[in-house]
């Protein structure tokens, strides 16, 4: 429809292409379906917008397409014909089916970094945000012609692991290797307040923490290596459960070596400096006062995660060939990851331009801030186990007859639509207070919501008798072509997610077409109605673009609540 509108505005003199990425689709539909700003051709025609969009108007035949054309205000405004619309929208989607909203694009390789849960620590209900803003961008992307990377760069080694390493063989050293969050996320938030009780063990932390980065001590690089894989292989429980994956896992005790060769060349290259014994960027040297100073190695030799961060940048782009790298890493990490940008900028790395950060704020809940220090934190477990309790209990009262094995697995996934539509709506530089009770109801910008509307809409197919005059009527009621306007917009709204790497823009759309097919729902029979083919189409096609949108943003769908 855009390519109508551009044969429409030749005589406007801007090239084609030129025209397509300035039409506009209206909010209010009185204004037409599609709309021309005339403020670009001003200075160029040295004329008032206004005037410009009048005189244009006027030049532009219709055709079987355009209905008609109007000129308000700077604006240029398209009525396109309601059948050919229709017909036209209905007929891409069911021919495309999953693809439909698919884009080519240009192949470019992307890696997303995204979750960076580190071993022996809590995976608390905050990592959830980082986890699905980097799953759903990762499928957009993809959608949209892009070779994409997912890539999770977890904290294995550093003081926190020796913090956990000296309290258990301290304090728990007779206890077995449990296969369990809590139990890990226990013991390092005692580490921390034994530490804070007794300053003096910091010095053991510290020993611990130099002998596993030298290797020597066998007894505990075995006790390392055998609780990290305890940790990393509950990790990929939650992975799954949150309907996510990786392509590539980076951990900072495969990048400590070449990290720790990376700021001794800094030395040498006279980017970095040594301060007190440890080894500093001091950006005020090199004109950028605001980022202050970058610890790269400690005074004892240990490598900080500012080194290892610069050696993983250098392995992305010239081991793994990529050309951009994403990293969805939490707000409170901004200073550090420009520090990072800075310094691969004064290395004169050639792709440091090509790394982009998405600051992603916190989570809170109704009672407060969390934090994986002191243990004032959710788990991701018992949170997800209380949103399927909850869930369990609705679909009890909607259907009791159900088998526990189909509540299970349908508890599941509104609990997960809940966790990550919750998630995904907010933009991502606003802290979230997420409500349980909020986010698990069935009415208004919730994921549960947007799953009963497909299960409805699923519904209305399954009662259909009727599959005949399937074309579209000459003309649409309100809510029809209200509906068929918003299934016409999906493409755009994945294009746009895309390029401002925000999966939220998407949710609000998805949030917006589950709204217009509930007031279609209200308004236009389809079941025995005189229209019932066509709107059997039109509801076959809504199914086919939720259920695109639901998996852009990493949500499944259930055919039945």
């Amino acid at each position: 429809m855009k390519e109508i509108v551009a044969k429409a505005l030749r005589p406007s003199g801007l090239s084609h292409e030129e025209i397509i990425g300035l039409v506009e689709v209206p909010k209010e539909r009185e204004r037409g379906d599609y709309a021309f700003p005339c403020f670009v051709l001003a200075s160029r025609l040295k004329k008032n917008p206004v005037v410009i969009a009048q005189e244009i108007a006027k030049t532009i035949k219709l055709s079987k397409e355009v209905a008609r054309v109007e000129a308000v205000g700077p604006y240029i405004n398209f009525f396109m014909n309601d059948g050919l619309l229709a017909k036209k929208t209905i007929q891409n989607i069911l021919q495309a089916k999953q693809k439909y909203g698919a884009h080519k694009g240009d192949s470019s390789k992307i890696m997303i970094e995204f979750s960076q849960a580190n071993t022996h620590k809590a995976f608390h209900v905050g990592h959830i945000r980082g986890t699905s803003i980097g799953e759903s961008l990762a499928r957009i992307l993809t959608f949209t012609g892009n070779r994409v990377v997912r890539a999770n760069y977890q904290g294995d080694t550093g003081m926190h692991v020796a913090k956990w390493l000296w309290c258990y063989t301290n304090f728990h050293k007779n206890e077995a290797i449990k296969k369990d969050e809590a139990w890990f996320a226990h013991i390092y938030v005692e580490a921390v307040r034994r530490l804070a009780e007794t300053p003096t063990y910091e010095k053991e932390v510290e020993d611990i923490n130099r002998a596993l980065e030298s290797g020597k001590d066998k007894r505990l690089v075995g006790l390392w290596k055998k609780t990290r894989r305890v940790c990393l292989d509950s990790l990929e429980i939650i992975y799954k459960q949150l309907e996510t994956r990786f392509d590539q896992y980076f951990f900072e005790s495969d990048v400590e070596k070449r990290g720790k060769a990376i700021a001794h060349e800094l030395v040498t290259k006279k980017i970095a400096e040594i301060s007190e014994e440890a080894t500093i960027i001091n950006f005020e040297h090199h004109g950028s006062p605001d980022l202050g100073v970058w610890v790269l190695l400690r005074s004892d030799g240990t490598v900080l995660y500012s080194a290892k961060d610069i050696a993983l940048a250098e392995r992305k782009f010239n081991t793994l060939k990529i050309e951009q790298a994403v990293y969805v890493v939490g707000s409170e990490q901004r200073q550090h990851i420009y520090q990072l940008f800075k310094a691969l900028e004064l290395m004169k790395f050639k792709q440091a331009a090509q790394c982009v950060y998405l600051p992603v704020s916190l989570v809170r809940l109704p009672t407060g801030k969390m934090s994986s220090r002191t243990g004032d934190n959710v788990l991701y477990s018992a949170f997800r186990e209380e949103l399927i309790e909850q869930a369990r209990k609705e679909i009890r009262e909607r259907d009791a007859k159900l088998s526990n094995s189909e509540v299970e697995r349908r508890a599941g996934v509104i609990a997960l639509a809940a966790m990550k539509y919750t998630m995904l709506k907010q933009d991502l530089n606003k802290v979230i207070v997420f409500d349980k009770e909020e986010a698990l109801r069935f009415e208004g910008d919730t994921g549960p919501y947007l799953l009963y509307s497909y299960a409805r809409a699923q519904s209305i197919l399954r009662k259909v008798i009727k599959r005949k005059g399937t074309n579209a009527p000459t003309h649409l009621e309100s809510s029809e072509r209200a509906l068929i306007n918003e299934l016409a917009a999906f493409p755009d709204s994945v294009l746009r997610a895309a390029k401002m790497h925000d999966p939220s823009t998407l949710a609000h759309y998805t949030y917006t077409l589950a709204q217009t097919f509930n007031e279609f729902y209200h308004r236009c029979p389809v079941v025995g109605s005189d229209r019932e083919g066509f709107r059997t189409s039109l509801v076959r096609a809504y199914t086919y673009t939720l259920e695109n949108a639901l998996h852009l943003l990493g949500i499944p769908v259930l055919k039945e609540m």
